[in-house]
């Protein structure tokens, strides 16, 4: 496997995760990104920190910042193409690896993960989970593929590299002390769209 644990962490550090980052970049997403966190943060109010897990070339936080200019952005990221964009046009505290492979030293306001884990092997997400509840100091925010039950599906020809499921129910039967706050779900034809995720707001009390 190399110095990876998992395949799907291969994937997203080689080839793969070089021509996602190619593909995703541009001005739409970024207008996309702010309408869906102008969404979210109407329940959050203002934030001094965020962390997003699994960034790429940081669409997401871009977003975070232009409508909280003052928060200070924190960012895991496991492929070195995206890691180069990042670095080069964006103040962020980088942690450059995999997310299994991630520490948490302190906890921040918002933890965001959007995207990342429908591409996380499924025996690897209790790992997961418990390091976005640790990064927490008061919300979590999942946005990902939705599915009521796991179910695996092709991604662009590959098998084992996509999981729908419950992510943020998972994580609700988990922890006792997390509570569901506000969800929502963006459609590929909105005139702001993503790609048919749905979000999740959870609130630690």
């Amino acid at each position: 496997m190399g110095k990876y644990k998992t395949e799907q962490e291969e994937f997203w550090a080689g080839n793969f995760g070089d021509e996602y980052t190619g593909r995703n970049i541009g001005a739409n997403w970024i207008a996309s990104n702010i309408a869906l966190f102008s969404k979210v943060f109407k329940s959050t109010g203002r934030l001094n920190t965020a962390i997003e897990f699994g960034a790429n070339i940081g669409l997401n936080l871009d977003a975070i910042r232009s409508l909280m200019p003052e928060i200070k952005l924190s960012a895991i990221e496991i492929n070195e193409k995206a890691l180069t964009e990042i670095k080069a046009n964006k103040n962020i505290d980088i942690y450059a690896q995999s997310i299994l492979d991630f520490e948490p030293h302190k906890q921040w306001d918002f933890v965001l993960i959007k995207g990342v884990l429908i591409h996380i092997n499924p025996n690897q997400l209790s790992k997961v989970y418990d390091l976005l509840y640790r990064s927490s100091d008061r919300y979590i925010c999942i946005a990902e593929y939705y599915n009521p039950s796991p179910v695996e599906l092709t991604y662009r020809g590959h098998t084992g590299k996509l999981f729908k499921r419950d992510f943020a129910g998972e994580m609700l039967d988990r922890f006792d002390n997390l509570k569901l706050v506000d969800y929502g779900f963006v459609y590929h034809r909105d005139v702001f769209p993503q790609d048919d995720i749905t979000w999740f707001l959870l609130e630690k009390y």
